[in-house]
């Protein structure tokens, strides 16, 4: 979990996760939404929890951590498998929509803006909704509530028209996309002030994404399907090339890839990167992770025990090497913002298995200059060579406590490091190299301190002749 420092931009800080917190929810959750469900300015989390009918909200303390979950009903021992949260009246209040899918419902729960919801209210849907997301797709400034339902009689996308009170109008709008999805994305994609959708899923052999372009009125015209790794789990929206157009991220389990596919701006997309992740990729989820303003990816891969792994973005379509964090269980769901106050985007991660929400903080907040490995090239046994200087800046709102800084190998380190750099402060690190025999050889400058529980590591490289 070290913060190495090849991986970099210059004048960026690593986005270094670590798991500093876990909040017990009853029972395996597999669903995050968050909001400031109480209006204090900490961002909280509404949990659906799949087996029990119960939808838990945590309330922030504001330090990655949150207080214990109050319990909502939401159906008798139904499954309540997505939730989302988004103001559906006019008063601005954060309110929750959760499907139960044994049911075919979703459920709505009015917020009262001080932490608490009214009971839940249920809207008819064609077949088992498994996923639900909201977006105005008919154009009246209400928020309207989209369904994937992937099993039963209807395996359709049903869109419910809000009233802007909180209420939706039905029966359902349904359209059948290309082929039963598993999870839709949402994002104007031909540019035409209507919102379209992405559809996932796989059948039989085929793998695609499907496109549906709205009319705006909560009907979508079929699009161009394309061709992508098997058995996609999930899709993330943005614009990964800032080119102005929305592009699409999908986390294709069997394939264990990310497929990339760059929009067009005309509601068609063209192949992008196809990027290797560990085994079984599943949840997926976009952001600004380390604050240089182009979007990153974050991907929860592996079957019984999962690992977080991070893709910082070039700004150009393409990632960087990823970073992986382990969290312990099964991780089906993420979401990111910040949940400590230090204007650096968290995750928490959904723990299946374990019946806990983990919260894994941004730590990188020690930017090195240059970013690169120091590389001495080739010196002469028993000679030392020129310096080489990094330049450490606490990028942090908070002092930065260096409890200690040593090299190994043959290269030699001197600091005007103290014991403590002020937030924004800088000081250099200086490192030579004197081999000892010939051969290439390698090594670091570790870095103790209190922006991580891990150290912060500067690679070197010299070769002996």
């Amino acid at each position: 979990m070290a913060a190495l420092v090849s991986a970099l931009m210059p004048g960026v800080s690593w986005a270094q996760f670590e798991t500093r917190a876990s909040a017990s929810v009853n029972s395996n959750p597999t669903s995050i939404a968050v909001g400031d469900f109480n209006g204090d300015g900490k961002p909280d989390l509404a949990v659906a929890a799949f087996f029990n009918g119960k939808i838990a909200v945590l309330l922030s303390r504001g330090d990655g951590t949150f207080e214990p979950a109050s319990y909502y009903t939401v159906g008798s021992n139904e499954t309540t498998s997505s939730i989302a949260s988004a103001p559906l009246g006019k008063d601005g209040v954060l309110d929750l929509v959760v499907t139960n899918s044994l049911n075919s419902e979703v459920q709505v729960l009015l917020g009262k803006g001080d932490g608490t919801f009214k009971p839940a209210v249920a809207y008819n849907t064609p077949d088992y909704p498994a996923v639900v997301k909201l977006g105005d797709f008919n154009g009246d400034h209400n928020l309207d509530l989209v369904t994937v339902n992937q099993s039963g009689f209807c395996p359709c996308i049903s869109v419910l028209l809000g009233n802007g009170d909180g209420t939706f109008q039905e029966p359902p709008i349904i359209t059948m996309p290309p082929v039963a999805a598993i999870a839709v994305g949402i994002g104007d994609f031909n540019r035409d002030g209507k919102l379209d959708l992405v559809t996932v899923g796989q059948f039989g052999a085929a793998s695609q994404a499907g496109i549906l372009l709205g009319n705006g009125d909560g009907t979508f015209t079929p699009g161009e399907s394309y061709v992508i790794g098997a058995s996609p789990q999930s899709v993330a929206v943005a614009d990964l090339n800032g080119d102005g157009n929305l592009d699409l991220a999908i986390a294709d389990a069997l394939a264990g890839s990310i497929d990339i596919l760059l929009g067009n701006g005309d509601g068609t997309f063209r192949q992008g990167a196809i990027i290797p992740t560990l085994p079984f990729p599943g949840a997926i989820q976009e952001g600004d992770l380390n604050g240089d303003g182009k979007v990153d990816l974050a991907v929860a891969t592996g079957f019984n025990t999962t690992v977080v792994s991070v893709f910082l973005g070039n700004g150009d379509g393409t990632f960087r090497q990823a970073e992986d964090f382990p969290v312990t269980g099964v991780v089906v769901a993420m979401a990111f913002d910040d949940f400590n106050g230090d204007h650096r985007n968290d995750i928490v991660a959904a723990n299946y298995s374990g019946n806990k929400v983990v919260t894994l903080l941004n730590t990188g907040v020690v930017d090195f200059s240059p970013t690169t490995p120091l590389n001495f090239g080739k010196q002469a046994v028993g000679t030392r060579s020129a310096p080489q200087t990094v330049t450490l800046t606490n990028s942090g709102r908070r002092e930065l406590k260096i409890h200690s800084m040593k090299s190994t190998a043959e290269f030699d380190m001197t600091s005007t490091c103290r014991e403590t750099v002020a937030p924004g402060a800088s000081c250099s690190i200086i490192v030579t190299f004197s081999p000892a025999k010939q051969g290439a050889t390698s090594g670091t400058v570790t870095i103790e301190d209190t922006a991580s529980s891990k150290p912060q590591v500067i690679e070197l490289f010299g070769t002996g002749t």
